[in-house]
């Protein structure tokens, strides 16, 4: 059985979703943030990087979500992976780009927002991922134009990979109202089974 480690309300989600489309059993490993368990030499044995997630799947270990989410889908021959080079290509494009571009902003927003006092917050942090974010949503929505998903007119690993990263924006309550394809496609990805089963581990932890 799988063991993951890490929240699935950190990037750790991605992970849980994929879990969950694949139909895999899993074991979660939580990991106490605040004991610092995943500085602990234990965890840095398995992700040197000290960070969530990772899983361990037989003797196989790896980290960083999206190679993850990848990995996964890829050695279960699902349709959620790339079948050919080009539609590989493309969905690392989007993957590697939301990881890169999409997400930094959308963390530093939320790490101000939700887990800095108000009286220490950055605003400056906050209003610089407000002005960034529509030049990169914009990239997305053309992206989807006449599209229902990224990659290949189905479901992949590149629509989990990108849509949990606007989740983040979602639980920013930002106003995605000028982006209507993205709306459209975070809605289709996100009322999924899969997607629903994480968002009640997210919103039940214990």
């Amino acid at each position: 059985m799988i063991k993951i480690y890490g929240s699935p309300l950190s990037s750790a989600g991605r992970c849980y979703w994929m879990l969950e489309e694949l139909g895999l059993p899993y074991e979660q490993v939580p990991l106490n943030m605040r004991e610092k368990q995943h500085k602990s030499e234990e965890y840095l044995k398995i992700n040197p990087n000290g960070k969530v997630p990772a899983i361990i799947d037989g003797e196989y270990v790896l980290w960083e979500s999206m190679a993850i989410t990848n990995y996964l889908a890829k050695k279960h021959n699902s349709p959620m992976a790339a079948q050919n080079a080009e539609e590989e290509g493309q969905m690392l494009q989007w993957s590697f780009w939301a990881l890169v571009d999409l997400q930094k902003p959308a963390v530093d927003w939320l790490i101000q927002a939700m887990f800095v006092p108000a009286e220490h917050r950055n605003q400056n942090i906050i209003s610089d991922a407000q002005n960034i974010l529509p030049r990169y949503l914009q990239v997305l929505e053309k992206g989807l134009s006449g599209k229902t998903y990224l990659v290949g007119n189905r479901f992949t690993v590149a629509d989990i990979n990108v849509a949990s990263v606007i989740g983040i924006l979602h639980a920013l309550k930002f106003d995605l109202s000028s982006y209507p394809n993205i709306i459209k496609w975070s809605q289709t990805c996100h009322s999924r089974p899969a997607s629903q089963k994480v968002q009640a581990m997210r919103s039940n932890p214990h």
